[in-house]
């Protein structure tokens, strides 16, 4: 189970440079069940962690470039009539996928961005009243330029809350940077890259992930944490904290974190590792930006008390 994680770390490694920390905590996105919203500035290599993963992984990819004048039935696929059958046919969009990367997701209109609500949340298409269910897995990666506002619509709560994670890719240092020029100088390193799991064996680690073990006194801990959210956001007169449905993904990410950790029960360190990535953008307050937001949580981990037992399973 481990090697498996580890041969997709490693895999996506040969692309990716000084870029673990992000890859670890999208393989336990990726594991958990969830979705992730890449932040970060162009060029920081978000669409390329994006193809690398689905590259690794032996799944079919989709891939939507979001613009101002994309359909949903541009997403979702649209029924169109046959002539030669002489009755509607229903043709899939890229949403039938298990790796779908959602590039600039906030370009495109609400109308739009609300076509993968039913996706992320049920794992489902519904058009023209029928329901069509995705194949297992099915995970989403969307990004975002977070300095560009014209042409640009912001995501709603309802769509950001979908996501497990907000993540950002962060710089690369000049040691790094060095690096990456002496790989690319004469090949391309993406093109190369194969499988090195089926998509049985992701079904497999998926429901795995689900039987790590959580001690009761950590689930104490990310409810307290999660409460927290919702006393401060009132103390401070902002709207609201976190939802019940952030406190689920803090369970389930720590989850994956532990699991991409090589462990089968977490510890608080896994809790302290996903909390910004996890709470963070589910933090509803409309005069801070993300870079606050994160900070905001980082202070309230810090004032919630650790408990400290042993954690293993007994």
């Amino acid at each position: 189970m481990n090697n498996s994680i580890s041969l997709i770390k490693e895999n996506i490694a040969k692309v990716m440079i000084g870029m673990d920390q992000v890859t670890e905590l999208l393989l336990a996105s990726f594991l958990a069940g969830g979705h992730v919203l890449l932040e970060d500035m162009p060029g920081t290599g978000k669409t390329v962690l994006s193809r690398a993963l689905a590259a690794s992984v032996d799944c079919r990819f989709g891939r939507i470039q979001f613009t101002p004048d994309l359909l949903p039935g541009d997403v979702t696929g649209i029924s169109y009539y046959n002539q030669e059958k002489g009755a509607f046919v229903f043709r899939e969009g890229p949403v039938f996928a298990n790796i779908l990367l959602a590039d600039e997701v906030n370009r495109a209109t609400p109308r739009t961005q609300s076509a993968l609500l039913e996706c992320m949340g049920e794992g489902q298409v519904t058009v023209d009243g029928v329901t069509r269910v995705l194949e297992d897995p099915f995970f989403v990666i969307a990004t975002e330029n977070p300095v560009e506002t014209y042409g640009c619509f912001p995501l709603p709560e309802a769509q950001l809350d979908r996501f497990l994670m907000k993540l950002s890719m962060g710089n690369l240092t000049p040691e790094q940077e060095k690096q990456m020029l002496q790989r690319f100088i004469t090949e391309e390193p993406l093109a190369g890259l194969g499988a090195v799991i089926t998509r049985e064996e992701i079904k497999t680690l998926r429901k795995a992930c689900r039987q790590i073990f959580v001690h009761e006194d950590l689930m104490a801990y990310m409810v307290a944490l999660v409460q927290k959210t919702r006393l401060a956001a009132g103390e401070s007169g902002q709207r609201e904290g976190v939802s019940p449905r952030g406190t689920l993904a803090l369970l389930r990410a720590s989850q994956g974190y532990a699991m991409v950790m090589g462990r089968d029960y977490v510890v608080p360190e896994d809790i302290k590792a996903i909390a910004v990535p996890v709470l963070a953008h589910r933090y509803i307050c409309e005069a801070e930006g993300s870079r606050q937001k994160e900070e905001r949580i980082r202070s309230l981990v810090q004032t919630v008390d650790l408990p400290t037992e042993d954690w293993k399973k007994v």
